[in-house]
């Protein structure tokens, strides 16, 4: 049964210079099994499936597969699948914000100009990381430990643990060794810089490090934790990519509330239709 497809750059500061992430439209019908050998065998980072929702107050509901397994949540699959729903014709109930259902829960996005942002959703896992933690933390980045300036629990659902360490530049000259954690990496910009912070995001895959492009969900737990604490304030612009030959850019804004919103640039770059696996 031919369904409707698209590939969409998210988080790109240019064309195909972000993280892609494949979308499933109208994924009615298809099983888990389906859905899972369709994402390992598209071998992007996600691959998400849109289908109705359950409950009356999303817009849609979506799937979120990796090419091993499911996820509750993750930020750039969240604004590519938001971008192909809107340009398949999906219309909000509420013109000024759509809302996704996911296993994480209810997930708000707003247009925001050119763009689409997503609010973070609030951490299951949160305060420092335990000594023991910290010291594992160095081993796996080859680092002495009096060069971690903070290291945190920021787990928004894929188990995040973030370090901080005192430059951009030295975040950029990681090679991370073994890893059986997520593992997100963040550093400050010289003042006066385009962007106020670089990270770096890795996974386990096969007990190596694999580094994530431009990562939605870390940006979002990182935001949360970096101006919780005042280490930095909003409006800034985040970069990520770069050690990956990508130019990623995420733009973190905070409403009086204290909602944390996290967009950036979506783009459609493939288009058409794909046969379901039989």
């Amino acid at each position: 049964m031919p369904r409707p497809f698209a590939q969409v750059d998210v988080f790109g500061s240019s064309s195909c210079s972000g993280n892609p992430v494949a979308v499933v439209l109208g994924a009615e019908g298809m099983g888990e099994e389906e859905m899972q050998r369709l994402a390992r065998w598209t071998n992007l980072s996600e691959t998400t499936f849109v289908l109705p929702p359950n409950r009356r107050e999303a817009d849609y509901r979506v799937r979120i597969f990796t090419p091993v397994l499911e996820l509750p949540f993750a930020g750039h699959p969240t604004l590519g699948t938001c971008h192909a729903w809107l340009e398949a014709g999906g219309e909000p109930a509420d013109p000024a914000e759509i809302v996704q259902e996911c296993e994480a829960g209810l997930i708000r996005i707003r247009r925001d100009g050119g763009q689409l942002a997503f609010e973070a959703p609030p951490r299951i896992r949160s305060g420092p990381a335990s000594e023991e933690e910290a010291t594992k933390v160095a081993g796996v980045l080859g680092v002495h430990p009096a060069e971690l300036l903070a290291v945190e629990w920021v787990d928004n659902g894929p188990g995040w643990i973030a370090v901080l360490l005192e430059s951009a530049a030295r975040v950029l000259e990681l090679r991370p060794g073994a890893l059986d954690f997520d593992l997100g990496v963040v550093g400050f910009h010289p003042p006066g810089a385009e962007a106020a912070i670089e990270l770096r995001a890795f996974t386990p895959v096969d007990g190596l490090a694999w580094e994530d492009p431009v990562t939605g969900s870390l940006n979002a737990s990182v935001a949360q934790w970096l101006l919780g604490g005042g280490r930095l304030a909003a409006p800034y612009v985040a970069t990520q990519g770069a050690a990956s030959g990508r130019a990623g850019r995420i733009h973190i804004s905070q409403d009086d509330d204290g909602a944390v919103w996290v967009g950036g640039r979506t783009e459609t770059v493939i288009a058409g239709k794909f046969t379901t696996p039989r």
